[in-house]
């Protein structure tokens, strides 16, 4: 915000018109020291005027005091929303029950006003009110469902929320598989897991227990879509392959692209062919199973934090929500492929990651599956429309 700029100082500083200051009205020397008090006094207020215009324009953009999101993130939103091909109001997912696995969600953010979650559970804590204490649940919560400055990609689903990562964004694989079996058991169609991908997420606890892997493959069987990150380690610390669970055969593991379309750097880069060494051991895989299966906006997303503002966000977790968004809306359309359907399965899940595959846009010169662009970038009206063909 640039605030006006006065056009008659005298009018602040509540002195006299210069031009009503004569030099034979004071002894010369007094006239002039007059002059110069009055000078400084009005270029203070000036300063001052101009300082406070600087200030609030700081707190209203880019300052920790946000009453609205920065023009950056609202031009970034509309970008992303056109480049997934959104369908618009025509689908908003009603219907479709998402369950989140992350940090938690914060219910105060002014975006989320109109939210009722259909469920909620804290695998950390046990609080029986909805709570995020790291952030990063709130933020991939805001890109599916918020309602207000940003506009999620399925403000109609039922959404349930459950917290398996702790307030310094890290969790135990055991209570992630919890999490993925407690989903289920509330009925829910699509999972969405932004773990592996989670900016600053430090590794899971390895333990005796089940892990989210298989927890994810006994929700696929009873015909659950389960979406997971493919990770953010595609530059320093490259793994060879995707993050667990999104590692896993049937989940569909998602990597990022940045505003102009191309991978974003930190994307995690699929092993396709197979490895023995180092392990652990890698088979080779085949169509449409290959890692990652889609790309989606992964670079300055815009989120809503748990400060009751907003930012910009970057990381494969985020464009795990948005073909979480698009599944959703494919699934309101289609409501035979829900996982409460008589008629849905493994099988109901394995022919939407045909579509998918069949659907998405390839990069310029792609022939067929890259290590680091999947099949393509999400196009959600392709995907329902290929659906719909079936």
């Amino acid at each position: 915000m640039n605030p006006e700029s006065p056009s008659n100082l005298q009018h602040l500083t509540g002195e006299p018109s210069y031009s009503t200051l004569g030099a034979n009205s004071l002894p010369e020397g007094e006239a002039e020291m007059r002059f110069v008090k009055r000078l400084v006094t009005v270029c203070l207020g000036t300063t001052m005027i101009l300082a406070a215009g600087y200030l609030v324009a700081v707190f209203l953009t880019d300052g920790a005091i946000l009453l609205r999101p920065s023009a950056l993130a609202l031009e970034r939103q509309e970008l992303y929303t056109d480049m997934v091909h959104h369908p618009g109001d025509a689908l908003d997912g009603t219907g479709v029950t998402v369950c989140i696995v992350d940090s938690g969600i914060d219910m105060s953010h002014e975006d989320l006003d109109g939210l009722t979650l259909a469920g909620w559970k804290d695998f950390v804590n046990q609080r029986g009110e909805p709570y995020d204490d790291e952030g990063h649940g709130t933020a991939m919560a805001g890109i599916l469902v918020a309602d207000g400055w940003i506009e999620g990609m399925a403000t109609g689903v039922d959404l349930l929320v459950a917290k398996a990562l702790g307030s310094d964004g890290s969790g135990d694989d055991s209570l992630v598989a919890e999490a993925v079996d407690w989903c289920v058991a509330q009925g829910a169609d699509i999972i969405s897991l932004s773990l592996g991908g989670a900016p600053g997420i430090l590794p899971f606890n390895t333990g005796t227990g089940r892990d989210s892997g298989e927890a994810s493959a006994d929700a696929i069987e009873e015909g659950v879509l389960v979406v997971a990150a493919a990770g953010n380690d595609g530059t320093d610390e490259d793994d060879r392959d995707v993050a667990h669970p999104s590692s896993e055969r049937d989940v569909i593991s998602v990597g990022g692209v940045t505003p102009t379309r191309e991978s974003w750097s930190g994307s995690s880069k699929g092993e396709n062919d197979g490895s023995i060494l180092p392990l652990p051991v890698i088979l080779p895989r085949s169509d449409p199973n290959k890692k990652p299966e889609i790309v989606a906006p992964g670079q300055g997303v815009p989120v809503l934090t748990t400060d009751g503002a907003w930012g910009l966000a970057d990381g494969t977790s985020a464009s795990t929500v948005y073909v979480t968004g698009a599944l959703a809306l494919l699934l309101e359309q289609r409501p035979d492929l829900q996982a409460d359907s008589d008629s849905s399965s493994q099988d109901t899940v394995a022919a939407i990651k045909t579509w998918l595959m069949e659907s998405v846009v390839p990069q310029e010169g792609q022939n067929g599956h890259d290590d680091r662009y999947g099949y393509g970038l999400l196009h959600m009206e392709a995907l329902i429309e290929r659906a719909e063909a079936d």
